[in-house]
C-alpha cells in the first residue's frame, strides 16, 4: 500500500452541469480520490456561458469559458497550491476559442506534469483544430484515449509517441448483474419488452432509426415499448428549443407508435440512470458518424450486463467485436428492426448476450478504471522530473509512489518467498498470504517446476543454493513415481502420504520436463545419471496420453534431454511422434477465426505453441515451427486487452468453445508461458517482434494489466495467485512465485541477447529449450 502522497488536480467540467464531460469527470476525481495512494484531488470547473451552477467544495476554482484571463487563473491556482499533478479532460467546445484555444494559455504555465484525457480524436481536423490538439499533446507527458481507433488517430494523424500514450476505457459503476423484471415493475413497464437509449437528445444521435424500425418490432413483440430518456442537449436547445424533438415525436404520432414510444424529457442523476438501464432488455445505440470515439452511454449499458444493438462508430465497434452485442452498418437503417425483434424473441440468446457484456466490462469499473488512471499518473510523475531535471522536486512527492512504476530495468533475481515455501520434503503448494500454507501439502507439479527454476539458477550468484535445493526436488520427484503403474504421483498431504496412486497427465509430462532438463544440466555427474535413467522410465507411459498439454511439457523435456542424449533413438522417435500429434490436432481443428489445437482455451496454453517451435528446429521440421509460430501470433492476439496490455485467458473462460476468452481470473502461469513461447520464437523468427510481446506478458506481473495493481514483490521474489475482477488474490502460493521466476529469467535472458559481448555468458544460462532451438 502506497502512503498517500499524491495531489492531483482535474480541469473538466463538472456536475450539477448538465452533460457528459461533467459525469465523467465528477466520477473520475470520485475514483481516483479514493484510492490509497492519493492525499488530495481537485476540480477546476469550466463554466458555460450563462452558467451559474452550485458546485459541490471539491470544486476549488472555476473558469468562465470565455474569459481569457480565467485561464491565467486557474494555472495561478493550481500552482499555488502545489498539486504534483493536472489531468485535462480536453473536448471540442467546453474552452473557449477558436476550437478551445484559451485552455493553451493555462497548460503552458503549468508547473507540474500535465496527463491529458482526449473525449474526441478527430481524423479530419481543421487547421486550428490541429493547431491545438498539436499544443496539447506537446504539452502533456502522457495522453490518455479510450479506444484504440483514438491511437491509431493520434500517431498517424498527429505524429504522437505510440509510448506516451495510453488506453483506458471508459469508466462505469460497479453494480451487479440483475434481472430487468424488477427494475420494469418499479418503473411502471411490468410485462413488456424494453428498448432504451439514453444520453442528450441531438440528431446525431440518430434516434429516428430507430422510430422508423418501431412498426416492424411491434409486430414481432407486440408488448414492446422504446424509450427515450434525457433532456435535448443544452447547446441544440439554446439554438433551436425542441424543434428537434418534436419532430420525433411527431413521426411517433404518423407511425402510430404512441403506445410503443416514450419520451422521458429530463437530465437524470446515476441512480435513476442505472435504474432505467436495468429495466432495458436491449439497448441501441443508432449514432450517425463512424467517428464517435467514446460514448458513456454505451459504456454504462454494456457495464449492466445489457445487449446493445448499435451502429459501427469507433467506440461500438471495438466494444462489441466480442459478440457483446450486435452491429447494423450505417447504410443500412433497416437492419435495426430485424435485429432488435431477434434478440427480443430470443430470451436464451438476449441473456447470454448480456452476461458476455457483464463479464467483459468488469476491467472498467470506476475502482479499477482508477487503478489505470494512477498508473498514468505515477509515469508522468517520474518522467516529469526525468525531462525537466531543473523543476524542483513537488513538495507532496515521495519515493514510494515512484515505486510504484513499471521498473525500465528488469528486477533482480529474488528467491526469499520461493526459499521460504520449501522444507526437507520439498515446496509447499499454497501460501496463506505469504506464510506457507502445510495444510495444502505438496504436488509434483510444484516440486517440478522447483526442479526447472534450479536449473535456471545453476550458473548465477545462487548456483549453491540451487544445487542443494534440487536435490530436495529431485528426491520428491523419485518418491513420486509409482513403478506399479508406471506413473508419477502428484499430491502429498503435509505428512508425507500419498493422496492418489497416479497424477494427471499433465502433472507426469510436467515432471519429465523437469527430468529432461535436469539430467543435460545436473551439476553432478550422479545426479545427471538418476534424472536420465528416471525420464527413460517414465517416458515410455507417454504413448498412450491423450492430453495435448502432457504432450508438449514432454517435448519441451525432451529437448534438452535428446540433444545431450543423441543416442537415445526411442526418445527421438517419441519427440518425432508427439510433435506430430500436436501438429495434426492444430490442423484437425484449425479455421480461419480459430487457430488453435483444441476448440477452447485453458491453461497453459503457450506451452503447446512453444514445444513445437523447440522441437521443429531441433529437428528441422519447418513445418512444425510454423505451426508453433502460427497457433502462437494467435494466441497473443487473444490475448491482448483493447487497451493493449496482456491479458491473459480467464479459468473462468476454460473449456469455452470457440468463444472469445473471459478476462478473468487471470493466472501468473499463462505469462510465463507466454514470455517462454516468445523467447522460443524469437530464436527462429527474430523480424518479428517476439521480444516486444514477452515484455508485454512480462510488464502483468508489474502492474500493465487490466487493474493496473503489481502482482510481485520484487523484493522477495512472490507473486500474488491471479487477478480477480475487483483485485488481486494476495495468497503466494508456489505455482505463481515460480510462475514469476521463471519468466524473470527467461526475460533477463533476452535481454542479454540484445548485448553482443554478452552471449557466451548467455550461453552459458540460457534455459534449454532455447538452446534446442538452435540445435
Amino acid at each position: 500500500m502506497h502512503t498517500p502522497s499524491l495531489r492531483v488536480a482535474f480541469i473538466g467540467n463538472a456536475l450539477p452541469r448538465r452533460c457528459g464531460i461533467a459525469t465523467f469527470t465528477t466520477d473520475l476525481e470520485l475514483a481516483v480520490g479514493a484510492l490509497d495512494e492519493i492525499a488530495e484531488t481537485t476540480i477546476v470547473a469550466m463554466c458555460e456561458p450563462g452558467g451559474n451552477h452550485a458546485f459541490p467544495s471539491i470544486v476549488g476554482k472555476t473558469i468562465r469559458q470565455e474569459e481569457a484571463g480565467d485561464y491565467r487563473e486557474g494555472a495561478d491556482f493550481i500552482n499555488r497550491e502545489g498539486f504534483d499533478l493536472v489531468c485535462l479532460q480536453h473536448e471540442y467546445g467546453i474552452f473557449g476559442g477558436d476550437a478551445g484555444t484559451l485552455i493553451l494559455d493555462l497548460i503552458a504555465r503549468l508547473d507540474a506534469p500535465l496527463v491529458t484525457t482526449l473525449h474526441t480524436v478527430l481524423d479530419r481536423p481543421d487547421a486550428t483544430q490541429r493547431r491545438v490538439m498539436d499544443a496539447i499533446i506537446a504539452a502533456s507527458t502522457r495522453v490518455i484515449v479510450m479506444a484504440r481507433k483514438a491511437r491509431e488517430i493520434l500517431i498517424e494523424t498527429y505524429g504522437a509517441d505510440p509510448d506516451r500514450i495510453d488506453i483506458i476505457g471508459h469508466g462505469i459503476p460497479d453494480v451487479p448483474l440483475a434481472s430487468s423484471r424488477d427494475a420494469k415493475e418499479r418503473l411502471g413497464f411490468a410485462g413488456r419488452r424494453v428498448i432504451l437509449t439514453f444520453g442528450l437528445i441531438s440528431p446525431n444521435k440518430g434516434i429516428e432509426t430507430i422510430i422508423e424500425a418501431m412498426p416492424e418490432i411491434v409486430k414481432r413483440s407486440p408488448d414492446v415499448a422504446y424509450v427515450v430518456m434525457g433532456a435535448t442537449h443544452p447547446v441544440l436547445h439554446a439554438e433551436e428549443g425542441e424543434r428537434y424533438r418534436d419532430s420525433l415525436t411527431d413521426r411517433v404520432r404518423e407511425l402510430g407508435l404512441d403506445d410503443h414510444v416514450v419520451f422521458i424529457n429530463r437530465f437524470v442523476d446515476r441512480p435513476e440512470l442505472l435504474e432505467h438501464i436495468a429495466m432495458c432488455d436491449v439497448y441501441a445505440t443508432p449514432y450517425l458518424g463512424v467517428s464517435q470515439m467514446t460514448s458513456g452511454t454505451l459504456a454504462y449499458s454494456h457495464g449492466v450486463g445489457r445487449p446493445v444493438v448499435s451502429t459501427p462508430y469507433w467506440h461500438a465497434a471495438e466494444l462489441l467485436a466480442d459478440g457483446s452485442g450486435v452491429l447494423v452498418p450505417f447504410d443500412n437503417p433497416a437492419g435495426f428492426g430485424p435485429a432488435i425483434a431477434a434478440l427480443l424473441g430470443d430470451e436464451t440468446k438476449r441473456l447470454a448476450m448480456g452476461r458476455k457484456a457483464y463479464a467483459a466490462s468488469r476491467p472498467m469499473t470506476w475502482a479499477n478504471t482508477a487503478l489505470r488512471y494512477a498508473a498514468s499518473f505515477r509515469t508522468a510523475c517520474r518522467e516529469g522530473r526525468l525531462v525537466t531535471s531543473d523543476r524542483p522536486e513537488p513538495s507532496g512527492l515521495v519515493p514510494d509512489i515512484v515505486r510504484g512504476m513499471l521498473p525500465s530495468a528488469l528486477p533482480a533475481m529474488a528467491i526469499e518467498h520461493f526459499t521460504a515455501m520449501c522444507d526437507d520434503t520439498g515446496i509447499f503448494q499454497h501460501a496463506v498470504h505469504a506464510i506457507p500454507d502445510r495444510d495444502h501439502g505438496y504436488c509434483i507439479d510444484d516440486n517440478a517446476r522447483a526442479l526447472l527454476l534450479c536449473c535456471n539458477l545453476a550458473s548465477g550468484p545462487d548456483a549453491l543454493l540451487a544445487d542443494r535445493l534440487s536435490s530436495t526436488f529431485a528426491a520428491f520427484i523419485q518418491h513420486g513415481w509409482n513403478p506399479d503403474n508406471r506413473r508419477f504421483r502428484n499430491f502429498m498431504g503435509f505428512n508425507r502420504q500419498w493422496l492418489e496412486p497416479a497424477g494427471s497427465e499433465d502433472s507426469h509430462g510436467r515432471t519429465l520436463w523437469a527430468l529432461g532438463s535436469y539430467s543435460a544440466r545436473a551439476g553432478a555427474p550422479g545426479r545427471a545419471r538418476w534424472a536420465k535413467g528416471l525420464f527413460r522410465e517414465a517416458l515410455e507411459s507417454v504413448t498412450a496420453f491423450t492430453s495435448p498439454r502432457a504432450w508438449a511439457f514432454t517435448l519441451l523435456g525432451l529437448a534438452p534431454y535428446c540433444a545431450a542424449y543423441p543416442e537415445d533413438h526411442a526418445a527421438a522417435r517419441m519427440r518425432v511422434q508427439l510433435a506430430g500429434r500436436l501438429e495434426g490436432l492444430l490442423r484437425a481443428n484449425e479455421s480461419p477465426e480459430w487457430t488453435w489445437f483444441e476448440g477452447s482455451l485453458s491453461y497453459d496454453n503457450a506451452r503447446l505453441s512453444q514445444s513445437l517451435i523447440v522441437t521443429g528446429a531441433a529437428i528441422g521440421a519447418p513445418n512444425l515451427v510454423d505451426a508453433g509460430l502460427r497457433s502462437l501470433g494467435w494466441l497473443i492476439a487473444m490475448q491482448t486487452a483493447p487497451q493493449g496490455h496482456f491479458r491473459p485467458v480467464g479459468s473462468h473462460g476454460f473449456l469455452q468453445l470457440r468463444s472469445m476468452p473471459r478476462p478473468f481470473d487471470q493466472q501468473p502461469l499463462e505469462a510465463c508461458a507466454t514470455i517462454a513461447a516468445c523467447a522460443a520464437a524469437q530464436g527462429v523468427d527474430p523480424d518479428f517482434p517476439w521480444r516486444r510481446e514477452a515484455k508485454r506478458a512480462f510488464d502483468w506481473y508489474l502492474g500493465a494489466n487490466d487493474l493496473a495493481v503489481d502482482l510481485v514483490d520484487i523484493a522477495t521474489g512472490s507473486c500474488r495467485d491471479g487477478l480477480h475482477p475487483d483485485r488481486a488474490n494476495e495468497n503466494r502460493g508456489a505455482e505463481s512465485t515460480l510462475s514469476y521466476l521463471l519468466g524473470l529469467a527467461d526475460m533477463k535472458r533476452l535481454e542479454d541477447a540484445d548485448r553482443p559481448d554478452a552471449v557466451r555468458a548467455m550461453r552459458a544460462m540460457e534455459p534449454l529449450s532455447m538452446r534446442a532451438v538452435d540445435g
